[in-house]
């Protein structure tokens, strides 16, 4: 069932086909939990034209119950489902778009009052945002891209940034985001967490995974959808994958913001034992399958799954690094011991997938059992006797 979802983040690195667009229903699960963190606050939705962005709606409907300061959002230039999701601006300042589809444009939002009387803000009330002089819309000069210089002057009087941006350019994204120093709540995939870019900030307890963790979510996509196993599920969730919606596997929610998770003490109770957790033949670190096997009287360095992260609490554990870095693994591991090249090219015959910087166990044959990415932590002190 994952192929289709793979296959289309694959595309969209490949090809720089990024339009997922992201269902209101996941933006309100996700937000949920953040409320009071976005009191006061400067929005910047720099991925979302409201025509599509479910970050704008929900952002819009709920201004005035998260007491946000402004709302900030600009849109690339020609997107190919414009009017499609969020068909509701038609109103006088946005004919500028439909008589120059390719510029792009910003709305600065500070104000939402109830228009119509009803006690409650809906769509008809956004329709009218626009026409409050305390709200604009002008267009970009530049195309939109959260790279611009425009864009870059936006993000600098922002205080939180939150949208999906685009899956080919995480990395900058993310290393933009850094840069600047802003707050942020982003989705991405989760072998976001292999890049270069961004392991080192989780390690260095910069950035974290909110709630939402390794999801299958169903994105609003121009991109056909065609496989079966993905059509039923997406029909599942009450979609119609004729319509563009397609599932995506291994979702995260990436941010800076506090969660309460990260607090959370992990639950252990296994005692350690050398054939359960078995050493590593190239890393002096024991292997953990699942993260609720970790031994809770174990206090050397451990192989953990990715999984971990979404329980990592960086006052009970320390993260070392992670195995498939190469340059990590072969110029700072201090624990990585290499096998000759003699017996690395023995390895490589045996089994195609073998790396030196990944981690494996030898089995009864002395022929090498990959293990899948671990992530290499250890207790810290004040963790040892259960403080």
């Amino acid at each position: 069932m994952a192929k289709i979802g793979n296959k289309n983040l694959g595309d969209a690195k490949v090809n720089k086909n990024d339009e997922f667009y992201t269902l209101l229903e996941d933006i309100e699960k996700e937000m949920m939990h953040y409320k009071k963190q976005f009191e006061n606050k400067v929005v910047f939705c720099n991925c979302d034209d409201p025509y599509e962005s479910n970050f704008f709606k929900y952002f819009a409907l709920n201004f005035n119950s998260l007491k946000l300061k402004k709302l900030i959002c600009t849109c690339y230039a020609g997107s190919p489902i414009v009017y499609e999701q969020l068909s509701l601006l038609d109103i006088e300042p946005l004919k500028i778009k439909k008589e120059t589809p390719n510029k792009a444009y910003k709305i600065e939002i500070t104000e939402v009052s109830d228009e119509n009387g009803d006690g409650a803000i809906d769509l008809a009330d956004i329709e009218s945002l626009l026409k409050n002089k305390k709200n604009t819309l002008m267009l970009l000069d530049g195309d939109g891209d959260f790279r611009s210089a425009e864009c870059v002057e936006l993000l600098k009087k922002s205080d939180i940034v939150v949208t999906n941006p685009p899956f080919s350019l995480f990395r900058e994204y993310i290393t933009q985001l850094m840069k600047y120093n802003k707050n942020f709540l982003i989705l991405s995939n989760m072998n976001a967490l292999h890049y270069k870019e961004v392991f080192p900030l989780v390690q260095a307890n910069k950035i974290w995974i909110g709630y939402g963790f390794n999801l299958s979510m169903v994105y609003k996509t121009p991109y056909p959808n065609l496989l079966e196993a993905n059509r039923k599920f997406v029909i599942g969730k009450g979609y119609n994958p004729d319509e563009g919606y397609v599932k995506v596997p291994g979702i995260c929610w990436f941010t800076n913001l506090d969660v309460d998770v990260r607090h959370e003490k992990l639950l252990t109770y296994k005692k350690y034992n050398e054939i359960d957790y078995p050493k590593f033949d190239n890393f002096d670190a024991i292997n953990v399958d699942k993260v609720s096997d970790i031994p809770a009287d174990y206090y050397g360095i451990m192989g953990v799954p990715d999984t971990f992260i979404n329980k990592y609490n960086p006052d009970e554990f320390e993260i070392v690094g992670r195995s498939g870095d190469t340059d990590w693994v072969l110029n700072e591991c201090k624990f990585f011991t290499p096998p000759s090249q003699e017996l690395q090219s023995k390895y490589k015959k045996q089994n195609k997938t073998w790396r030196v910087q990944n981690v494996y166990i030898l089995d009864e044959n002395g022929i090498p059992n990959i293990v899948y990415s671990r992530i290499f932590i250890i207790r810290k002190e004040n963790n040892q006797n259960g403080n």
